[in-house]
């Protein structure tokens, strides 16, 4: 695991972010079409850093390694080509999509260290659930221990996907919260065919999305300042 300390020291600054949770279900273009201009605002230096929470209607979003073998059912759901890293997806309700728009300019410029962030913030996220989520150096996102399906085996509880553009970070993260995961068997998540997904409820906790968007805050402001 990376040192918690130094990612703070580097991922820290003395700017403060926009936190803002929008109601309801929001259009994967309206949510890619608000990215594009929060983001060259910030890069302008025009608005404040933005960490954006919503959940989308059912779809699937292919990252710039996506394979078209890893789209299982393709007339499932809509599915939007994006221009972050990864793979496919899934985004649906009960889901907690972040979208963060960071300058790293003001941070050091410092991508590994900001996507090992976002790892660290859902951890933290998920421990203050009693969740134990783990990093994995061949998989992307934060994984769980599922032993009582057997041994050595784990589900997939959140994703990563960024892009940096001018220095400005979007995309984000997706925490699943309660989604219908039947939904994510229209795709390969992330390329990996060995592993399952899971939830906060399906792991049996009954949490809400303001449950989790309380943790996901505080969580935030211990990682990121």
């Amino acid at each position: 695991m990376r040192p918690r300390s130094s990612l703070a020291f580097a991922l820290k600054s003395g700017f403060s972010a926009r936190w803002e949770v929008t109601p309801g279900l929001v259009s994967y273009e309206d949510g890619l079409a608000r990215m594009e201009r929060e983001t060259l605002a910030i890069a302008r230096g025009e608005a404040p850093e933005l960490v954006w929470l919503l959940e989308h209607p059912p779809l699937y979003t292919a990252g710039t390694s996506a394979k078209d073998s890893d789209l299982v059912a393709p007339g499932r759901f809509p599915v939007h080509k994006t221009g972050r890293g990864g793979q496919y997806t899934y985004h649906g309700p009960g889901q907690r999509v972040a979208y963060v728009m960071l300058d790293l300019r003001k941070r050091g410029q410092d991508v590994r260290a900001f996507v090992a962030g976002l790892e660290s913030w859902l951890i933290t996220t998920l421990a203050a659930f009693n969740v134990t989520g783990e990093r994995r150096e061949d998989r992307v996102g934060v994984w769980v221990r599922r032993p009582e399906k057997g041994p050595d085996i784990e589900d997939k509880i959140a994703a990563i996907g960024i892009r940096v553009r001018q220095g400005v970070t979007f995309h984000g993260i997706s925490l699943n919260v309660e989604p219908d995961l039947s939904h994510f068997t229209g795709i390969v998540p992330c390329g990996v065919k060995d592993h399952g997904v899971t939830s906060l409820v399906d792991l049996g906790l009954p949490i809400t999305m303001e449950d989790a968007d309380i943790a996901l805050n505080k969580a935030y402001r211990d990682i990121f300042g």
